[in-house]
């Protein structure tokens, strides 16, 4: 039996029922054992899907240069770094590809450039060093509370980013009881020998739409994260001028409530398959949910964030590739870079459902 499995056991015969977002933490982040901690090859062809960053260099290439664009444009002080920072970086990959370009492109700027990760796990701390290894500027931080308290007195000037990132933050799943007309939380029991879903007494979270409650169908279930939002905000005060850069596939609060998706956006994902059966395999697939990046991008205008766009990722890597080519920077294209950027942001491919937020303080 796998750790992530015998932690969730432990807890439910403990406690209980178990709200879900706890066991979709324990089966995704269990020390040493949970799926981001054990399987450095989960993204890629030969693994569980397929990210931006595992069709090719470019994805990386066109965020450089954008990344050039804004920190050339960011007001500093003489002898201040300029801060990058990511954020959930997994192997390290989008930042060698992001460093690389702004070396060979950009070196005067890259010279004045600080790269900071964001990794509580060791683990996949480890795995970024080895990618980057080459870089002297690189530096690691657990935690976004660590990285605000060592770089306090300095300059914070620079990109805070994430590129899927916060669908992996663990999601409360909530159904609608239509005959009482309110919300219930799902939690996970034992059920004999497998996990099977329960209904969670007296849950805290609810969804105020009178006008959809009139409609919506018994058992309809959505998703919400608090912890996606929590972060959110947290990284609105990391820097004290520049961009704060969301990347991920997500509806917008509007779009979330859908008739035609009645069982929410919650998906696990093994071996490039897709399947509903959430609870099977805790630690050996990849649980996702789509962002309600309407709740993201209000949770940064409460932290005093200036949104600038909110766009689908064609939209913005078209911009972005319009701006290089005018630049010299990206012609002519190799045809490998061609299928790169049709991947990128063709509507069958990864252009269908990933969404840009930006903001700036």
């Amino acid at each position: 039996m796998k750790m992530p499995e015998t932690a969730i056991r432990a807890e439910i015969q403990k406690n209980g029922v178990l709200p879900f977002a706890r066991f979709m933490e324990l089966a995704l982040y269990c020390p040493e054992t949970g799926y981001y901690e054990s399987n450095k090859h989960t993204v890629g062809r030969h693994g569980d899907f397929i990210t931006s960053v595992s069709t090719g260099e470019l994805f990386g290439q066109l965020l450089a240069f954008q990344f050039g664009e804004w920190l050339e444009n960011l007001s500093q002080k003489k002898g201040d770094k300029l801060i990058i920072l990511e954020a959930g970086a997994h192997d390290g990959k989008l930042a060698a590809d992001i460093l690389r370009w702004l070396r060979e492109h950009r070196p005067a700027l890259f010279a004045d450039i600080e790269y900071s990760l964001v990794e509580p796990s060791a683990t996949r701390q480890q795995w970024q060093r080895e990618t980057l290894k080459e870089f002297l500027n690189v530096q690691w931080f657990v935690s976004l509370e660590e990285f605000s308290r060592i770089r306090h007195q300095a300059s914070r000037i620079g990109i805070c980013f994430s590129n899927e990132l916060l669908d992996a933050f663990p999601v409360h799943r909530l159904g609608w009881n239509a005959n009482q007309k309110k919300w219930f939380e799902w939690g996970v029991t034992l059920d004999g020998e497998k996990f099977g879903w329960a209904r969670l007494e007296n849950s805290e979270f609810r969804i105020q739409n009178s006008e959809l409650e009139a409609v919506l169908p018994n058992g309809y279930t959505i998703e919400i994260c608090p912890a996606a939002e929590n972060w959110w905000c947290a990284a609105a005060t990391i820097l004290t001028h520049g961009k704060l850069l969301a990347i991920d596939y997500g509806f917008t609060a509007d779009e979330q409530f859908s008739p035609a998706r009645t069982r929410g956006t919650l998906r696990a994902y093994h071996e490039h398959r897709v399947s509903d059966d959430l609870l099977a395999q805790p630690g050996e697939q990849d649980l996702t949910a789509h962002v309600n990046f309407s709740a993201i991008q209000k949770a940064g205008e409460a932290a005093g964030l200036a949104t600038e766009s909110f766009c689908t990722q064609p939209q913005f890597l078209t911009r972005i590739f319009s701006a290089a080519v005018k630049q010299n920077k990206f012609t002519p294209l190799a045809a490998k870079q061609v299928r790169q950027f049709q991947t990128l942001t063709h509507p069958e491919h990864l252009g269908r459902a990933f969404r840009v937020l930006v903001q700036a303080r």
